[in-house]
């Protein structure tokens, strides 16, 4: 697997966002300021509440099939490789994490069977858009902690993805759960959200290497970031953590996490967190406090890293 320079790119984005000529000004942005190979168009459907059984990969909250793929080829005619990754929200606010449903079914009561049907229909549906476009790689979940333990049922989402998709298979698994997930045999590639305290990255690249040389597979951090907010740097997984702009909080965390990931080989990229499709304007980045780096410090490191 080539080495991955990327940015998550228009995340949350409500349906018709992508035909607008701010999204593709955005992206040209995008592949033309920082060095990049790689986009990752991360699609979020819903489901209301963690224990509901119905994902919405329909409604106005997303962006439809069409303009998604019009806005994948138009990454590749940038010269970008592309990566999708369908993910899930809950309406309520709830985090992904814990979605989850009784260990047995129990009637009457919303159930893991249920839930994993909807789920697998929905990853194949995006199967499909990936083999379509070309994409480089399909992310077929991202930070469902609770449901990880589920082992079957994840081999049997891959399953059926592969059956509508040939490319690169990967599951994001969230951060401090490499060595927890048992079913790495099942993807192609090992990937991770990469929030980790500046403080600790040795410990935690260490326990990862761990893992990826027990699978023999391809390495990488699907999410890394840091909002530019004073103390992010510790808690940069923390995007509710509301303090005082630092736009050299974000810079600094930058620094030292590709310092320190420069040291383990086995880590093959990055998908970072995140590129808007719509951006803000280059003068109001001082008053961002958002894991976006457009106009901000962060971004000459980010190019010099990826140049």
């Amino acid at each position: 697997m080539d080495y991955i320079k990327g940015f998550t790119y228009g995340f949350m984005a409500p349906k018709g966002s992508y035909k607008t000529d701010m999204a593709k000004e955005s992206l040209v942005t995008l592949a033309n300021e920082i060095n990049i190979n790689t986009v990752i168009f991360a699609v979020a459907a819903l489901q209301d509440t963690a224990q509901s059984v119905v994902i919405d990969y329909k409604g106005e909250h997303i962006v439809d099939d069409n303009e998604l793929i019009e806005m994948i080829r138009y990454a590749q005619s940038l010269g970008l490789d592309t990566i999708l990754k369908p993910m899930v929200n809950v309406r309520s606010g709830t985090w992904r994490a814990h979605i989850c449903f009784f260990d047995e079914d129990v009637p009457c009561e919303p159930k893991w069977s249920d839930w994993f049907k909807e789920y697998t229909e929905f990853q194949c549906h995006y199967a499909k858009i990936a083999r379509q476009t070309n994409c480089k790689m399909l992310i077929v979940g991202c930070e469902m902690v609770q449901s990880e333990k589920r082992e079957n049922e994840w081999r049997n989402v891959i399953n059926e993805v592969r059956k509508h998709y040939d490319g690169l298979i990967s599951y994001n698994t969230d951060k401090y759960q490499e060595d927890r997930l048992t079913w790495w045999d099942a993807v192609d590639v090992i990937s991770s959200s990469g929030y980790y305290p500046i403080d600790d990255w040795d410990n935690q690249l260490k326990r990862i290497e761990k893992v990826v040389k027990k699978h023999c597979k391809p390495f990488f951090f699907a999410e890394a970031g840091c909002p530019s907010r004073a103390g992010a740097s510790f808690i940069p997984y923390d995007w509710t953590k509301l303090t005082s702009v630092d736009l050299n909080e974000q810079k600094k965390y930058y620094e030292v996490m590709f310092d320190k990931v420069a040291e383990y080989p086995f880590v093959k990229g990055f998908g970072l967190w995140e590129w808007h499709n719509n951006l803000y304007k280059t003068d109001s980045a001082k008053q961002d406090d958002s894991y976006g780096v457009f106009g901000k410090p962060a971004i000459e490191v980010i190019k010099q890293e990826f140049s």
